[in-house]
C-alpha cells in the first residue's frame, strides 16, 4: 500500500507541472486585465506602477517561474480583483460548492442505485421498461435549459422554491452551511435536482445493468438453486458485485461535479467555486482561474487515489500492486 501511494504521489507531481504548464500559458496569453482594472482617465504613469505590481511587465516565461516558485510554497497568487490570495478567495467558495455537491451526489445514490436495482430486476416488465427509458431524458436535457425550466415551474409558476442565492447559513465547526434551515434547503433543492439529474440517469443506468448482467452468472443461479431467499441474492451476491464499477462512477462525478458546476451555480447565482471561475474568466482575473484549475486536479488527483484504495475494500480479488516476476 505505501508504495503504491508513494508511486502514485510521484505520479501527481507530474501531473500538476503538466497542467502548470498548459494553464499558465493559456490563461497568460489570453486579453489584457489592464484594461478591465484600470479606467481610461488614469495616466500611463498610474497604469505601468499597477502593472509593475502585479508582475505582468516580465516575460511570460518569468512570470511562470515566479508562480512556481510561489506555488512550492503554497501560494499561488493573489487576485487581480479582490486583492486577495487567490486561494483563500476560492476556499471562501468552497463550502458552498461542496455543500451542493453533496446534496446532489446524496440524491444520485439514493434514487439512482434503488431505481436501477428495480429496473434491472424487473427489466422485462413495464415497471423496469418505464425506468429505463424515462432515464433517458436524464441524458438528453441541457443542462442550462433545465434549470431554467426547473426555475419557471417551480420558482415563478409554483412559487414553490426560491430562484436563486443560497439562503441562510450556519456556522459549523467554522464552516457556514444552508442545510440546517428549512429557509437553506428551500434554496439549495433546485440546484441540487438539476446538479442530480444526468448522474442519477448515469448511476441507474449502470446499475440495471449491472444487475442485468449478474442475473445471468453462474453463483447467482447456485444461490436460487440452494434455495437462497431473493433477497439474500441480492445484497450479498448482486449488489456487491456491481458496486465496484458504481462506486467509481459515483467518485469521477463527485470531483467532476466540484470541479464542473459552474452551469448550475450561474443559472441559479449559486455563490460558489464554479461562478467565481466564471466571473473570473470575464474579469481577466488570471490567478483566480490558474489556482482554480491547479486545486481541481489535485482534488481529482486525491479521488483517483480514494477510489483506487476503495477497489480493493470492496473487492479483495483487486490487486493495488502489480504481482512480482
Amino acid at each position: 500500500m505505501a508504495v503504491f501511494i508513494l508511486r502514485r504521489l510521484l505520479q501527481s507531481v507530474v501531473v500538476l507541472f503538466a497542467v502548470s504548464v498548459v494553464v499558465f500559458f493559456a490563461v497568460y496569453t489570453v486579453g489584457d486585465p489592464i484594461e478591465l482594472l484600470v479606467s481610461p482617465d488614469v495616466g500611463q504613469d498610474q497604469r505601468d506602477a499597477l502593472i509593475a505590481r502585479l508582475g505582468l511587465d516580465q516575460p511570460l516565461w518569468q512570470q511562470y517561474l515566479h508562480f512556481v516558485w510561489r506555488a512550492l510554497h503554497g501560494d499561488l497568487g493573489n487576485s487581480f480583483v479582490h486583492g486577495m490570495p487567490a486561494v483563500d478567495l476560492i476556499l471562501q467558495r468552497f463550502p458552498a460548492t461542496l455543500e451542493l455537491v453533496v446534496v446532489a451526489i446524496s440524491l444520485t445514490c439514493i434514487l439512482g442505485i434503488p431505481l436501477g436495482l428495480i429496473a434491472g430486476l424487473h427489466r422485462d416488465n413495464f415497471l423496469g421498461k418505464s425506468i429505463m427509458n424515462t432515464s433517458v431524458l436524464g441524458f438528453s436535457l441541457p443542462n442550462f435549459w433545465q434549470g431554467m425550466v426547473f426555475i419557471l415551474l417551480f420558482a415563478v409558476w409554483l412559487g414553490w422554491l426560491p430562484a436563486s442565492g443560497r439562503g441562510p447559513t450556519v456556522e459549523v465547526l467554522g464552516i457556514p452551511l444552508s442545510i440546517f434551515s428549512a429557509q437553506g434547503w428551500s434554496h439549495i433543492a433546485l440546484p441540487a435536482v438539476n446538479l442530480a439529474v444526468a448522474n442519477i440517469a448515469l448511476i441507474l443506468r449502470m446499475t440495471a445493468s449491472g444487475v442485468s448482467e449478474a442475473q445471468s452468472q453462474d453463483y447467482v443461479r447456485f444461490a436460487r438453486a440452494k434455495g437462497v431467499k431473493p433477497g439474500r441474492i441480492v445484497r450479498r451476491h448482486i449488489l456487491r458485485n456491481i458496486m465496484i464499477p458504481v462506486v467509481t462512477v459515483i467518485g469521477m462525478e463527485f470531483g467532476t461535479l466540484i470541479a464542473y458546476s459552474t452551469i448550475t451555480e450561474t443559472v441559479f447565482s449559486w455563490p460558489g467555486m464554479g461562478k467565481l471561475l466564471i466571473d473570473s474568466v470575464y474579469q481577466l482575473d488570471r490567478p483566480v482561474v490558474v489556482a482554480y484549475v491547479m486545486l481541481v486536479t489535485m482534488l481529482f488527483v486525491v479521488i483517483n487515489l480514494v477510489v483506487d484504495i476503495l477497489y480493493a475494500v470492496l473487492d479483495p480479488r483487486v490487486q493495488l500492486l502489480e504481482p512480482s516476476a
